[in-house]
């Protein structure tokens, strides 16, 4: 058979927030690429409605809510070894300062970025991830590129950027990678925190310099490269992937 460094044959990835959008995406798409996908979510429903479109019967469903550490430390418990791990559970709650709580402070970055590092340290110290195993968090062009009412989501994929490189270098004695990416805007559900009309957002669209939103499965396919063998010298970077908007 021709070698093909992208590859996922013979890998076992987890993916969080798998029920919807990019994760979803990433998920088939890995199944498609010959990995065996574990699907993780907080409604079951929907998770199997996925799992039922992945290719194969060797994938695998397992229930949890980033809003509770518990669920986070049963999952790594319940999970076998695994190649590579997407981090895409997240939430965009949009509130403007004066509007903010500490209540709201603790949702988003619990389900954004605490939960996330916190299953990392229990796969680390529970020994999950494979020599030369790969990480990836999904962030935000938010992080650096500011929009109105948008502070506690962008905070929270910010310090998704800054966790991305510090936690390279350090699993990096273990071979281990270490990656994130930053979409801008796209088509999922999560479009519609935005509170615009469709009028608007195809307004919107059009602003960017390739002429449209992305789609879940643009942002699937850079996940698929930074978890493939192709990018096997790549480890603490935030890739952009925005339609070029923030040349703007």
């Amino acid at each position: 058979m021709e070698y093909n460094p992208y590859s996922l044959a013979g890998k076992t990835i987890l993916v969080t927030g798998a029920s919807s959008g990019i994760g979803k995406a990433t998920a088939v798409l890995c199944a498609q690429m010959g990995a065996t996908v574990i699907l993780t979510a907080r409604d079951r429903e929907r998770l199997q409605k996925v799992k039922d479109m992945l290719p194969g019967e060797k994938h695998s469903c397992i229930v949890c809510d980033f809003s509770h550490y518990d669920d986070v430390e049963s999952l790594a418990e319940a999970l076998p070894i695994l190649d590579g791990v997407v981090n895409s559970a997240g939430i965009n709650d949009k509130y403007l300062l004066k509007m903010i709580d500490a209540d709201k402070i603790d949702r988003v970055f619990k389900t954004n970025c605490f939960s996330p590092m916190m299953l990392m340290k229990f796969l680390v110290k529970k020994k999950k991830i494979v020599k030369g195993g790969s990480i990836v968090f999904l962030s935000s062009i938010s992080s650096t590129y500011a929009t109105i009412s948008n502070t506690l989501y962008a905070a929270s994929k910010g310090a998704i950027n800054s966790m991305t490189r510090v936690m390279a270098l350090e699993l990096s004695s273990q071979k281990i990678r270490v990656n994130s990416i930053q979409p801008g805007m796209v088509n999922t559900e999560m479009i519609k925190a935005y509170g615009l009309s469709v009028e608007e957002l195809n307004a919107n669209a059009k602003t960017y310099p390739l002429g449209r939103f992305g789609e879940p499965e643009d942002i699937a396919n850079s996940v698929i490269f930074l978890l493939s063998d192709a990018s096997s010298w790549i480890t603490g970077i935030s890739l952009v992937i925005d339609g070029g908007i923030t040349l703007r």
